[in-house]
Parts: C-alpha cells; sequence; structure tokens
C-alpha cells in the first residue's frame, strides 16, 4: 500500500518549491519609487504625453532643413537632423520642443531656435495588467489614459489584492518600478491623478 503521508509531503514541497520561484521571479520584486516621487508623473492631466506608435511634426522656425515628421520607435525615440537620436516617450510635446531649443542651441546649429512640437497622429496603447484583476490581459486603451482605467478595463482588484502594492513596469525612457495606492487612485490624491500610461508599460497588482 502506498505510503500516502510520503506522497502528501513530496506534493507539498513541489507546490511549495513552484510558488518560491513564481514568487522570486515577480516582477514586482526589487526597488521601487512610490509615485510621488517619480518625475514622470508629472504633467497636468490636460497635457498630452508622447508615446511609442505617435506620428510627431517638429517644426523649427525657418529652418526647413532641420524640422521633420518622424514615428516614435519602440525605444521611446525618434532621429531629429544634427541631434540625431532623441528620446520623446513620456514627455509632453511642450517639453521635447524646450529640450531640442535647448540641444540646437548647445550644438550652435541655431543662433535663438524656436520650436513647436505636434503630434500628427496618435495610436492607441496596448497595456498588459496582471496579477490580482478579476481578468488578467492585455488590454487596449485610448493614449493618455491613466492607471485607474487600465485596473477598471480588467475588472477591477480581485478578493486577494493588496490596496497598497500595484505597481507600473516602464521601461523607457529608463527601467523604473512605480508602486501606487489605490486609495490615492480613487480618492485622485497627489501625483498618481496625473500619471499616464505609455506604450510598453505594464501594471502587476499584488
Amino acid at each position: 500500500m502506498p505510503n500516502v503521508s510520503a506522497a502528501r509531503g513530496r506534493r507539498g514541497r513541489v507546490l511549495a518549491t513552484i510558488l518560491a520561484l513564481a514568487t522570486a521571479c515577480s516582477p514586482v520584486r526589487g526597488p521601487y519609487v512610490w509615485v510621488d516621487q517619480y518625475a514622470g508623473a508629472q504633467p497636468a492631466s490636460s497635457e498630452y504625453v508622447i508615446g511609442v506608435g505617435d506620428l510627431l511634426s517638429v517644426q523649427v522656425w525657418d529652418n526647413d532643413k532641420i524640422s521633420t515628421r518622424a514615428r516614435v520607435r519602440s525605444d521611446g525615440r525618434i532621429s531629429i537632423p544634427l541631434i540625431n537620436d532623441v528620446d520623446v516617450a513620456g514627455k509632453t510635446p511642450a517639453q521635447l520642443a524646450r529640450e531640442v531649443e535647448r540641444d540646437l542651441k548647445q550644438g550652435n546649429f541655431v543662433l535663438s531656435p524656436r520650436v513647436n512640437v505636434v503630434v500628427e497622429e496618435s495610436r492607441p496603447i496596448t497595456v498588459p495588467v496582471l496579477g490580482n484583476v478579476a481578468h488578467p490581459g492585455n488590454y487596449t486603451l485610448e493614449p493618455g489614459a491613466g492607471l485607474a482605467v487600465a485596473i477598471a478595463s480588467a475588472g477591477g482588484l480581485n478578493d486577494f489584492a493588496h490596496q497598497d502594492r500595484v505597481f507600473v513596469v516602464r521601461r523607457t525612457p529608463a527601467p523604473v518600478r512605480i508602486r501606487f495606492s489605490m486609495r490615492e487612485l480613487s480618492s485622485a490624491r497627489g501625483q498618481a491623478q496625473f500619471f499616464r500610461l505609455q506604450s510598453g508599460d505594464a501594471v502587476f497588482v499584488q
């Protein structure tokens, strides 16, 4: 007759090992920054944030040779004549225009540059929402959508979710884990109300 206790013990050890491995591989482990300390949450909610796939028009006043139209690549950059590759994802058009003006002036390419950036075409973003939500999966959202919209699209948190362990993993312009509290999201307090998801982000709820 098989040893039932031994078999159960082996199954228990296997399950414990699987759980430990899953926890160790969790994308929400390791360093993080609270959204209130994250500089990328600063733009006001009315400002559009550039994302991967957007088609941008960068117009340098009285200088057609530098002006360009470019689609934001998967690395969050576009190429601008003389300046070369520029990080644009996660910035507003106004922020990008000021940075291009600065780079043109510092490089002595244009004495007093005046730059205007227009988003000619924006693309919906696809964001994975995983972990302790009702319906984990990939969700297509409108550009400029906030974290609360993504979580609602996934059916909200399930009964096992921790209210203050909601993370966004952002890859551009630099990899970072950003932590949120559902209480602040639902009450529109702090920088959480200004945070906007962008292409390449992933949402994880512990």
